[in-house]
Order: structure tokens, then sequence, then C-alpha cells
């Protein structure tokens, strides 16, 4: 009902009201993580390499959104997924000051299965080690990546787990 209400009145997630979005860390339990390159259809930020995310629909949880959107654009089922964090995220988009509540998770994929999925939304892919992330990059990878790199190695580690279930 309430975004039936914003739509009425045009108003934007993330800029006329704070938006709740899922971003997720893809690995491949060796180490390696999953960016993909923005393409130009994207919201902001074309051309920049990011991790996953996108959007919480209405009366979605957030394993749901998660799994949604790794198939969206990645063509794959997570394997396992780990809640990392919440993180108010406050940023200036090209001069529009945008409002974000981004709940950050771990994703354990199959890298065999992985395949772009948006291919309006992602020009290119591809599995790096922390450290050889490609450049230019997303303005709040890095900053994420701070808060998940400690517990990408090849193991999950020893945080809560929260196994997908079909």
């Amino acid at each position: 009902m309430q975004d039936e209400i914003y739509k009425k009145v045009d108003a934007k997630r993330g800029e006329d009201y704070i938006g709740v979005c899922v971003v997720f860390f893809c690995h491949d339990g060796a180490g390696r993580v999953l960016l993909h390159r923005r393409a130009q259809a994207c919201r902001d930020e074309q051309g920049r390499w990011d991790c996953g995310g996108g959007s919480m629909e209405h009366g979605e949880d957030w394993e749901g959104a998660i799994r949604r959107e790794v198939k969206e654009e990645y063509c794959v089922d997570p394997t396992c997924v780990d809640f990392v964090c919440a993180e108010n995220v406050l940023r200036d988009n090209n001069g529009v000051k945008t409002h974000w509540i981004a709940l950050l998770h771990l994703v354990l994929v199959d890298p065999s299965q992985v395949d772009i999925g948006e291919p309006d939304k992602i020009d290119e892919i591809g599995w790096f080690l922390p450290g050889e992330f490609p450049e230019p990059g997303h303005s709040m990878l890095q900053s994420h990546f701070e808060l998940v790199k400690d517990l990408i190695r090849p193991s999950l580690g020893d945080g809560p787990k929260m196994p997908v279930t079909e």
C-alpha cells in the first residue's frame, strides 16, 4: 500500500524516502569474490565495478530478497547466505542526496553456474581475489568490503549461517 502511494506521487526510493536494499558479496568458498561492471541502464555509477544488490520489495523477507537478486543478476541459486550487518548509507549521487539502509550479506555460490542474468544492467562479470579488485569501483564497494573481508576465505567462517532452503 505504501509503495503504491509513493508511486502515485512519483517518489523515488533512496531519494524522497529511505530505501531498503540487500547488498551481497558472492564468493566461491576459495577466497574469490564475484564482481560485475555496471551497465548504462543502471540507476547510477555506470561503468563501475560492484558487488551484487538491489531493492527489497514490499512484503519480502531478507533471505527472499537475496535469493531473488542473486538469481536475477547471476543466474545461480545461493548455497549459503550469511548476514553480516545493516549499514546506514548516506551519499551524494551527482548532487542528489540519497539515503539507504543496506542489509549486507555474504553469499556462497557455485562459480560454474554463474552467468550474467541482467545484460542490460551488467556489462561484465569476474572473479577477483581481495586486494585485486578492478577500477573504478562503486562508491560503496570498498567500505562494504571492509565489513566482510575477514569473512571471505576458503570457508565461510564461524558466523551464523542462514542455509537457503528450496
